[in-house]
């Protein structure tokens, strides 16, 4: 059998019919070169692909990654944001004894930094020889180091190749790279290997917010960027990793005699004296995490967005690296900072081939009822299942999967689920299928890595594929009906697919008679009450405002108090209560039966309070 060389990222293919080859070349994805190029939610995909999410763990702190050994094993390893790795068995049973624990390497305490929800342990990567050689690498917030991110590389015990014992993770621990953060949040976290065999990382702008070190356009600063790097070095060598040659950067600056005259602009444009040779790509505000195609090499980045837009770029096998995504000039395909509309300013670097909304998708602008995110996190690039080459991400707070590939003529962006989970990352197995993970995590409250309640891995599978029996996850259904409050006792239904729910009393509640009332009338007797009006508020606020804000208006997910409802339901007494009792999409589906009835009944009423 012959190979072939396709790029600067070595990868291989049998060498088949030329005809063949000429067809698939044709047919490849090209940028946007305009606004009106870069695909929007609406889209439909080729072939109409239908998928679901089978559950196939869970029990996971946080979940912040999952990756594959591709050592035949089957095996799948999910981060926890507290600074452990759990295995997956290819059966779906957990490993209870973590594969590697970074909480009690340290005689201080934990080795990673978790005191905001975007700091922990962020992801791992596999040496493509790791069968061989042992290798892994994980990117985390480092306690010692003040949340700096720090990749090191460990390697496992071949006769103990599922948990390595905290000496051995001392004893075999390599910091490879340390990257300065000077604030907590935009860290990034992705690694991954190309298929060229280097280490790519995904390095967030540093954080705050609008980029105010102006980390995305400078070059001199290894932030807002994709990075690569080779990290085949001798281990005797005092030389953590290498610069591969093939950066567009890797030698613009060398040191070098000056000269004035006899040089062309072209030659002068390669010379930058401060420019850091590892990187790749520029102008990303938080990579978080981005995946290549394992049938063709392509890369695909889910770029995480401010206060408008969500972001996904496309770089093709291809290419040799030097593309700048815009940030800060630009969020997404528009302006930054947005004001409106119509706004106006050059194109800054390469358009993402896909973007999608927040509710608000500039300011101003009325909220959107459909088509929206706030976070986008890439699960992985799916190749079956009517798919191919079709680039799976999962907002954070909708719950939506897209679904972003090419049709032979343009990018098509296509809502293929929308959910009731808090997507944070994925990754592909190496079945070949799209694997996810998700939290039921808190942003502006954040409770620490072990106190939220734990979240899952799922299996992004074709609609037809799911197993009897399987837990899958919950859907939203296009609802019209209203539950009555009047003529009788409700039916109460779950806020996203519309079927009947079982309510249940969690341990030491008291069915009060007000609770009583309300399930038999769907009125609740409490509206009005000052009593219960300030006792709502109480409860209200240890559990709600940090999302929704004190008055109710805060926009994360549903709203609780205006005229605009995702759920139809939400408009009577019985569809609120519905919605805190049973959760709807993202972080509330962690209150699902955690809060007594009659307090709910009470946060209903301080929420009647507000409306006007």
């Amino acid at each position: 059998m012959r190979y072939f060389l396709v790029s600067k990222r070595t990868f291989l293919f049998p060498l088949l019919a030329g005809a063949v080859l000429l067809t698939a070349q044709s047919s490849r994805p090209r940028l946007p070169q305009t606004r009106d190029e870069v695909a929007r939610p609406g889209g439909k995909l080729p072939g109409s692909p239908r998928i679901a999410l089978v559950k196939i763990a869970d029990g996971f702190y946080d979940p912040t990654n999952v990756a594959s050994a591709h050592d035949g094993t089957g095996r799948l390893f999910v981060t926890e944001r507290v600074g452990r790795v759990r295995i997956v068995n290819r059966d779906g049973s957990v490993q209870s004894e973590p594969f590697l624990d970074l909480t009690k390497i340290n005689p201080l305490g934990n080795d990673v930094q978790t005191g905001f929800v975007e700091q922990g342990l962020y992801s791992i990567a596999f040496h493509p020889k790791f069968k061989e050689n042992g290798y892994f690498y994980v990117h985390y917030a480092s306690l010692p180091f003040n949340g700096d991110g720090v990749i090191v590389r460990f390697q496992v015990d071949p006769k103990s190749p599922n948990s390595l014992t905290p000496e051995r993770t001392n004893q075999t621990a390599k910091v490879v790279m340390r990257i300065p953060q000077p604030y907590y949040n935009h860290n990034g976290g992705q690694i991954e290997f190309g298929p060229d065999g280097y280490l790519y990382i995904g390095s967030g702008d540093g954080g705050w917010e609008g980029d105010p070190l102006d980390s995305g356009q400078d070059l001199s600063s290894v932030l807002g960027k994709i990075l690569r790097i080779d990290v085949n070095t001798d281990d005797n060598d005092a030389i953590p990793y290498k610069i591969p040659p093939s950066n567009p950067w890797a030698r613009a600056r060398d040191e070098r005699l000056m000269q004035l005259f006899g040089v062309s602009e072209a030659d002068f444009a390669k010379i930058r004296t401060r420019v850091r040779p590892e990187i790749w790509a520029y102008g990303s505000r938080n990579p978080y995490e981005f995946s290549f195609d394992p049938k063709t090499g392509d890369l695909y980045i889910a770029d995480v967005g401010q206060n408008h837009w969500e972001e996904i770029h496309y770089q093709p096998a291809e290419s040799k690296g030097g593309e700048n995504y815009g940030w800060n000039r630009m969020e997404g395909s528009w302006c930054h900072p947005m004001t409106g509309p119509n706004d106006k300013c050059p194109q800054v670097g390469v358009l993402p081939a896909g973007e999608y909304p927040h509710e608000v998708p500039y300011p101003g602008a009325k909220p959107l009822k459909e088509g929206h995110g706030c976070s986008v996190e890439g699960l992985g690039v799916a190749n079956y299942g009517k798919m191919n080459g079709v680039y799976l991400v999962g907002d954070w707070c909708s719950g939506r999967v897209f679904g972003m590939g090419w049709d032979g003529r343009k990018w098509q962006l296509e809502e293929l689920a929308h959910t009731n989970l808090q997507f944070t990352a994925g990754g592909n197995g190496e079945d070949g299928y799209v694997y996810a993970v998700n939290c039921y995590c808190f942003y502006t409250s954040d409770r620490g890595p072990m106190a939220n309640p734990p979240g899952a891995l799922w299996k992004i599978v074709p609609a037809s594929e799911v197993p009897p029996g399987a837990s899958t996850a919950r859907t939203v259904q296009e609802v019209s009906e209203v539950s009555t409050t009047t003529g009788g006792a409700p039916v109460f239904r779950h806020p996203l697919d519309n079927k009947p729910l079982q309510l249940n009393m969690h341990p030491n509640e008291t069915i009060t008679p007000q609770v009583r009332t309300f399930q038999t009338t769907g009125n609740n007797p409490y509206k009005g009450n000052a009593a219960a009006i300030q006792a709502g508020k109480k409860v209200y606020m240890q559990w709600c405002a940090s999302c929704h804000l004190e008055n109710a208006t805060g926009r994360m997910g549903s709203n609780l108090v205006d005229s605009q409802y995702t759920y139809p339901r939400v408009a009577t007494d019985v569809g609120v209560f519905e919605v805190v009792y049973a959760g709807a999409t993202g972080a509330m589906q962690s209150f699902g039966n955690r809060i007594p009835q009659d307090d709910i009944l009470k946060i209903m009423a301080y929420l009647s309070s507000l409306r006007k």
